[in-house]
C-alpha cells in the first residue's frame, strides 16, 4: 500500500471520523465514489478496516468505518517512512543551500 496515496488517504479520514460517509471521503478527498467503495473494500479484505452498519438505525446505508489495529499499524508505518523521505530530502535540500552560500 506504500504506492497508494488514495487507500492511505482513505484510511486518514476513517481514522479520523469513523462515521463519514463513502460521498463525503470522495468530495474530501476528490475521488470518484467507485474509487472509495473499491478503497475501502480492498482495506477490508486486507484486515485493514472493518464496516459496520447500524443495524437499529432507520438509514440502513449509514456505516461506520474502524480501523482494525493491523489498519493502525500500517498508517503509523507509512505516515514514519513519510516523514523519514520528507526529512531526507529537508537534509539534501539545505545541504545544497549551505553549499551555494558557501560559494558565494
Amino acid at each position: 500500500m506504500q504506492n497508494n496515496p488514495d487507500k492511505f488517504n482513505v484510511l486518514r479520514k476513517v481514522n479520523s471520523n469513523p462515521n463519514i460517509s463513502q460521498r463525503e471521503l470522495a468530495f474530501q478527498l476528490n475521488l470518484s465514489l467507485g474509487k472509495v467503495n473499491y478503497c475501502l473494500r480492498s482495506l477490508k479484505s486486507k484486515g485493514l478496516v472493518k464496516i459496520k452498519n447500524f443495524k437499529k438505525s432507520e438509514n440502513k446505508l449509514k456505516y461506520a468505518y474502524i480501523l482494525t489495529p493491523k489498519g493502525i499499524a500500517e498508517k503509523t508505518k507509512i505516515t514514519i517512512n513519510f516523514m523519514k523521505k520528507k526529512m531526507k530530502e529537508y537534509d539534501e535540500l539545505k545541504s545544497e543551500i549551505e553549499e551555494e552560500n558557501r560559494k558565494i
